[in-house]
C-alpha cells in the first residue's frame, strides 16, 4: 500500500526542535517524523513551548539526544522490571557459608517443625540454590537462619566460619547480623504490592527473632505483617487452596493457622488485636501419612486457641463488654477438655500444649477475677480462688517428663508462660493459709518446681527468676528463701546482651541426644541440675489442694478489682514456701508419658 504524503507539522516533535531542523510527518502523524526516523530517534512531544524569538546554537545534537532517551529507557525498564529474580540487591559475601544454612536448615526441621510445618525439605533445598538470582528466596534463607540462630540459640562449630569474612563468634551474635541483612535487603524491593508465600514465612521468622530478642514493637509489626499479606494473598478464603500442587497447598493452610495460633497467643501477652479468623478448613491427617503424628499435635494446638476469638480478645483488651461468668466457666471447661490424657505427638509438641493450655487456664481466671466473678464457694473450681494452684499442679505434673532441650528450642515463649502462672500462684499464695500437712504436697512445693524450672532453662535464669524471686518477696515478705535459691549478686556490667537474653555455653554439638545433653550449654539431664529439678519427679495425682481460703479473696472479688500483690492481704500460716520438698516420697503409679512420635 503506497505511504501517504508528508506534510509538515504544525508543532515541531522534540527532537527536530532541539535540532532546528522542520519536521516533517510520515503517514497519518502517528509515526516518527522523516528527520527522527532516519537519525533512529524516537517522537516525543514532552519540551514546554516557549516564544518566539532569537534562538541559540544549530549545532546537532543527534548524539545527545540519543544518549539521554536511551537513559530514560533503561531507567523505565528498570522500574518496570524489577522482579525477585533480577536480584541486583543481594548478596552480603562472606556473611555465611552453605555449611552453615544446612545447619540451620537441619536444625529446623529435627527440633522445631513439628510446632511449625510450615516448611518442606526438598523446596527448601531448591530454595537455597535459588539465593544468588532470586532476592526472595535470598531472604527466606536469611531469615530462617537467623531465627535458628536465636530462638533455639544452636551452637556452630568454629570451623563454620572458615573462608567467611566475619569472624568467629557465637550463633546469638551472627543471627542478629543475619536478621539485619534480611530487613536491609527487604529494603531494596517492593514485596508488598506482589507477595508470595515466601514473603509470608520471611516475615514470620523476623517476628519470631524479634520476639526473642524482646524487640516486641518490631516483633508486633513483623508479625501483624504477615498476617496483613495472607490477606492480600486471599489465604483466609478457602479457594486459594484449590490448586494442582498439593505440598504447597498443604503448607500454606499450615502457615494460615500457625499464624492464627501465634497472633492469639501475642495478643494476650501484650493485649493486641485479631486479624485471622477460622475461616478455612483445618488440616488432616490424611494428607501427609508420613506426618500423622506431626499433624495431630499441630491440629490439637489450633484447637487449643480456637475459643479465643474477638470476643474474648476484646473482653481481654477491654474493648468489649457483657463477659458473664457462665461463659468463663464454659471457656474453662472447653481447655480442660481440649486435650487428651495420651497426646500422640512429638515431645516438642507435647511441651507447647501442655504448658499453653495451663497458661491459658490462667489468663480465663485472671479475667474472671478482674470482673469479680470468683467465690470461695464456687461449686466449679475454675471459679474459685484457689484455682491457680490446681493449674500449677497440672503444670508441674506435665513439665516433670519433659527433657530440658525439649522445652529449651521453644524459647523464651514458653518461659513467659511458665512465669506467669509463677506469679499468678504467688499472688493465691499470699491470700491463702497454707495449713496443710509438713508431708502433704502443696502450693509451696508447686511454686518450688516453678521457680526451679524457670531458673535451670535457658534464658530464664538471668531474666525471669530475679523478676519473680523479687515478686515473691513483694507478696509474702515474712518468707525466707531457701538457701538453694541465694543467687550470688552479679553486676550489669558481667554479662552481655547476650547472656541477658539466653545463657549457657555455645562450646557444645548441636547433634547432642536431647536427653543427654542439649547444645545450650545447659546441665546434661543425667547430671544433677543446680536447684535439684530432676530430682523432683511430679506423678499424676497428688494429694488434694487446701481447701481453706482467706477471707481477703472476698472482699477483693466483690471489688471486682485485678487481682495482684499489691492487693494480697497478710496470711494467717504462710508457712514456708521454699521447702526442699523431695518428690520422691509420693509414691507414684500411673505416671502417663506423651509419645514422642
Amino acid at each position: 500500500m503506497p505511504e501517504s504524503p508528508t506534510a509538515p507539522n504544525k508543532r515541531a516533535c522534540d527532537a527536530c526542535h532541539r535540532r532546528k531542523v522542520k519536521c516533517i510527518c510520515i503517514g497519518d502523524g502517528t509515526r516518527p517524523c522523516k528527520n527522527c526516523t532516519s537519525a533512529g530517534l524516537a517522537r516525543t512531544y514532552n519540551t514546554v513551548p516557549q516564544k518566539k524569538g532569537p534562538k541559540g546554537s544549530r549545532a546537532k545534537v543527534i548524539s545527545e539526544l540519543r544518549e539521554k532517551q536511551r537513559q530514560s529507557q533503561l531507567v523505565v525498564a528498570h522500574l518496570h522490571n524489577l522482579q525477585p529474580q533480577s536480584a541486583p540487591y543481594l548478596p552480603r559475601k562472606g556473611l555465611i557459608s552453605i555449611d552453615m544454612i544446612t545447619i540451620c536448615a537441619e536444625y529446623f526441621f529435627l527440633h522445631l517443625y513439628s510446632t511449625q510445618p510450615i516448611l518442606q525439605r526438598t523446596k527448601v533445598g531448591e530454595t537455597i540454590g535459588r539465593m544468588e538470582t532470586d532476592v526472595e528466596a535470598y531472604c527466606l534463607v536469611m531469615s530462617l537462619c537467623a531465627y535458628m540462630m536465636i530462638q533455639p540459640n544452636l551452637a556452630l562449630p568454629a570451623s563454620a566460619f572458615d573462608g567467611l569474612e566475619v569472624q568467629p563468634q557465637s550463633s546469638f551474635q551472627l543471627g542478629q547480623l543475619l536478621l539485619q541483612e534480611t530487613v536491609r535487603v527487604r529494603k531494596c524491593y517492593d514485596y508488598v504490592e506482589n507477595p508470595t508465600i515466601w514473603t509470608v514465612i520471611t516475615s514470620f521468622f523476623i517476628f519470631g527473632s524479634n520476639f526473642c530478642l524482646d524487640r516486641h514493637n518490631t516483633a508486633w509489626f513483623h508479625l501483624r505483617e504477615a498476617t496483613t499479606l495472607v490477606q492480600v494473598l486471599g489465604m483466609h478464603e478457602e479457594s486459594a487452596y484449590h490448586v494442582a500442587d498439593l505440598i504447597e497447598s498443604s503448607r500454606r493452610r499450615r502457615l494460615y493457622w500457625l499464624l492464627f495460633v501465634t497472633e492469639r497467643a501475642y495478643a494476650l501477652q501484650k493485649r493486641r488485636p485479631l486479624t485471622l479468623y477460622a475461616t478455612i478448613n483445618l488440616p488432616t491427617l490424611e494428607e501427609d501419612p508420613s506426618e500423622t503424628v506431626e499433624l495431630n499435635g499441630f491440629i490439637h494446638l489450633v484447637n487449643l486457641f480456637r475459643p479465643f476469638d474477638d470476643t474474648f480478645v476484646g473482653i481481654w483488651n477491654k474493648a468489649k463488654t457483657g463477659c458473664t461468668t457462665q461463659y468463663l466457666a464454659q471457656l474453662q471447661q472447653q481447655l480442660s477438655d481440649a486435650l487428651p490424657v495420651y497426646l500422640n505427638s512429638t515431645e516438642s509438641q507435647a511441651v507447647d500444649l501442655r504448658c499453653s493450655q495451663q497458661w491459658l487456664r490462667t489468663m480465663v481466671w485472671q479475667l474472671s477475677i478482674s470482673h469479680g466473678f470468683l467465690s470461695s464457694a464456687a461449686a466449679d473450681n475454675a471459679m474459685s480462688f484457689k484455682f491457680p494452684i490446681e493449674v500449677a499442679r497440672d503444670l508441674v505434673t506435665s513439665t516433670g517428663h519433659f527433657s530440658q532441650q525439649a522445652m529449651e528450642v521453644h524459647g523464651i515463649g514458653l518461659i513467659e508462660k511458665l512465669f506467669d502462672v509463677a506469679c499468678t500462684l504467688t499472688d493465691v499464695m499470699s491470700c491463702v493459709p497454707l495449713d496443710h500437712a509438713p508431708f502433704e504436697f502443696g502450693p509451696q512445693d508447686y511454686l518450688h518446681q516453678l521457680t526451679t524450672l524457670i531458673s535451670t532453662l535457658r534464658g530464664g535464669q538471668q531474666r525471669y527468676t530475679p523478676l519473680l524471686l523479687a515478686k515473691i518477696n513483694l507478696s509474702m515478705p515474712s518468707t525466707p528463701l531457701t538457701p538453694s535459691y541465694s543467687f550470688p549478686a552479679m553486676s550489669s556490667a558481667s554479662f552481655t546482651a547476650e547472656d541477658l537474653l539466653y545463657d549457657g555455653s555455645q562450646e557444645q554439638s548441636s547433634e547432642a541426644e536431647s536427653r543427654d545433653s542439649t547444645p545450650f550449654g545447659s546441665p546434661p539431664l543425667s547430671a544433677p541440675a543446680s536447684f535439684g529439678y530432676r530430682d523432683m519427679e511430679i506423678v499424676r495425682s497428688p494429694p488434694p489442694l487446701p481447701s481453706s481460703v482467706s477471707a481477703g479473696f472476698v472482699g477483693l472479688a466483690e471489688s471486682g478489682l485485678p487481682f495482684t500483690a499489691d492487693l494480697a492481704v497478710e496470711t494467717t500460716a504462710p508457712g514456708q514456701y521454699f521447702q526442699d520438698a523431695a518428690m520422691g516420697r509420693f509414691p507414684g503409679a500411673g505416671l502417663k508419658y506423651e509419645s514422642d512420635g
